[in-house]
C-alpha cells in the first residue's frame, strides 16, 4: 500500500477531491438505482451498485495509468488520436441505435465486455488536448485565420458535426470550450467572432435541412426545440415531467433533507440515477448537501487554474484548462437543469451519475491534469517571458 501511495504524484487536491466525489457517489446511486429496480423492473440495487464500483475501480485505474505519462506526450497522442475518434464518431452516425423508435446515434456497443461506449466523451477530451497543442505550437507565430483552417478549424467543425445530429448539448459543450481555450491561448478575437458567426448560420442551416426533411435526423431537431420550448413555457405540461418532480424533490428536501435512502421524487423521476442525480442528492442531503457538493466542483476549478498557473510549459496550461473546465461546466449545467435555469441538457454529473464512459472519460481528464501538474515528470522546456497579448500568460502572471 506504500508503494501505491508512493507512485502517486500530481496535485494531491485534485487526487482527494476525486476520491472524496467517487466514494460520496455510491450513496446517491444506490439509492436511486432502486427506481430502476422496483419502477422499471431491471436488475436488484446491489447489481448497480457493484456495476457503478467496478466502472469507478476502472475510472481510477485510468487516472493513475494517464497521471504517469509525461505531459508533454500527449501532444503527440492527439495527433494520432484525432484522426481515430473522427473516424469513431462517423462510424457511430453510421450505425448508432434507436431507442424507444428515436435516433439515438450516441453508443456504440462493444460486444466483448457488453458495454456501449459514447464516442463523443472521448472526442471532447482527444479535441480540447489536440486545440492547447496547435495554440502552444503557434505562440510565437503570426496567427492568420487562413493559415488556421486546416489545422486547427477543419478538425474542430468536423468532430462538432459529426456530434451535433445525435447529441446538440455535448456539440455546444464542446465548441464553446474550444472557443474558451483558443481566447485564452491568444487566438485572434476578430477571427473568433467571425467563427461564431458562422456556426450560427451553419446551425440555423442544419435546423432548416432537418425540418424539411425529417426522416434525416429522426425527432432530435424536434426534441431540441420541444426542450427550449418548455423551458421558456412556464405552464406546466407532460413534456416537462422530469423538471417538475426534480423541482418537487428539491423543494421537498429542505435544509439538510430527508436522510440517505430516503428520497421519494427517486421512484417517479426518469434518470434519477444519471441526468437528474442532483435533485436526488439535494432531497437526501438538502441544501447543505447540494451547495457542498457545488463547493468541491469548485474547488476543483481553483485547482485547475492552480495547476495551469503553476505549469512550466504553454502546453501545459493549456491542455489542464483544456480538459478540465469542460468537466465543471458539465457539473454546474447538470444543476442547473435540476432547478431549471436551464433546458434539459442530458449532461451527467462527473463522478457522480452512474455511467461507464462519461465517468471514464472525466477520469482520462482529470489523468491529464494531473499529469501536468506532476513536477517530478520531465518537460521540454520552461516557459518564456510573459507575452502581454495572451489573456492566458497574463493570468498566469496575476497569480
Amino acid at each position: 500500500m506504500n508503494a501505491f501511495f508512493e507512485n502517486i504524484k500530481g496535485d494531491k487536491a485534485i487526487w482527494a477531491i476525486a476520491a472524496l466525489l467517487g466514494l460520496f457517489s455510491f450513496l446517491p446511486v444506490y439509492s436511486a438505482s432502486s427506481n430502476l429496480v422496483y419502477v422499471v423492473g431491471n436488475g436488484t440495487t446491489f447489481g448497480y451498485l457493484v456495476k457503478h464500483a467496478l466502472l469507478l475501480f476502472l475510472g481510477f485505474g485510468i487516472i493513475y495509468g494517464v497521471h504517469r505519462i509525461p505531459s508533454h506526450f500527449f501532444k503527440g497522442l492527439s495527433l494520432i488520436a484525432m484522426p481515430l475518434v473522427l473516424v469513431l464518431l462517423v462510424f457511430t452516425l453510421a450505425q448508432g441505435t434507436t431507442i424507444g423508435g428515436a435516433n439515438a446515434s450516441r453508443w456504440i456497443s462493444v460486444p466483448i465486455v457488453g458495454i456501449s461506449f459514447q464516442t463523443s466523451n472521448l472526442a471532447a477530451v482527444v479535441l480540447m488536448i489536440y486545440v492547447a497543442r496547435y495554440l502552444s505550437k503557434v505562440r510565437h507565430k503570426e496567427i492568420t485565420f487562413k493559415r488556421s483552417i486546416l489545422p486547427l478549424w477543419i478538425p474542430v467543425f468536423l468532430t462538432v458535426a459529426l456530434i451535433l445530429p445525435a447529441n446538440f448539448s455535448t456539440a455546444a459543450i464542446i465548441f464553446s470550450m474550444v472557443l474558451l481555450l483558443c481566447f485564452l491561448g491568444g487566438y485572434p478575437l476578430k477571427y473568433l467572432f467571425g467563427i461564431i458567426g458562422a456556426s450560427v448560420l451553419s446551425l440555423a442551416f442544419f435546423i432548416l435541412t432537418a425540418k424539411a426533411i425529417p426522416g434525416l435526423f429522426p425527432n432530435r431537431v424536434d426534441t431540441w426545440i420541444s426542450r427550449v420550448e418548455n423551458f421558456a413555457d412556464s405552464e406546466d405540461t407532460e413534456a416537462d415531467y422530469q423538471i417538475e418532480r426534480a423541482k418537487i424533490a428539491i423543494a421537498t428536501g429542505g435544509i439538510v433533507g430527508k436522510g440517505a435512502g430516503k428520497s421519494i421524487q427517486k421512484n417517479f423521476l426518469p434518470q434519477s440515477s444519471s441526468d437528474f442525480i442532483y435533485a436526488i442528492i439535494v432531497e437526501e442531503y438538502g441544501l447543505v448537501g447540494g451547495f457542498a457538493l457545488m463547493f468541491f466542483y469548485m474547488f476543483l476549478l481553483f485547482r485547475i487554474v492552480v495547476v495551469a498557473n503553476g505549469s512550466a510549459t504553454i502546453f501545459g496550461k493549456l491542455a489542464a484548462l483544456g480538459v478540465g473546465l469542460p468537466i465543471v461546466f458539465q457539473a454546474l449545467i447538470n444543476m442547473a437543469v435540476a432547478v431549471e435555469l436551464f433546458p434539459v441538457t442530458g449532461q451527467t454529473l462527473p463522478l457522480i451519475s452512474s455511467g461507464g464512459t462519461s465517468s471514464w472519460m472525466t477520469c482520462l481528464a482529470i489523468g491529464v491534469i494531473l499529469s501536468v501538474s506532476n513536477k517530478e515528470a520531465k518537460v521540454e522546456k520552461p516557459s518564456e517571458e510573459i507575452d502581454e497579448t495572451n489573456p492566458l500568460e497574463v493570468l498566469s502572471g496575476q497569480l
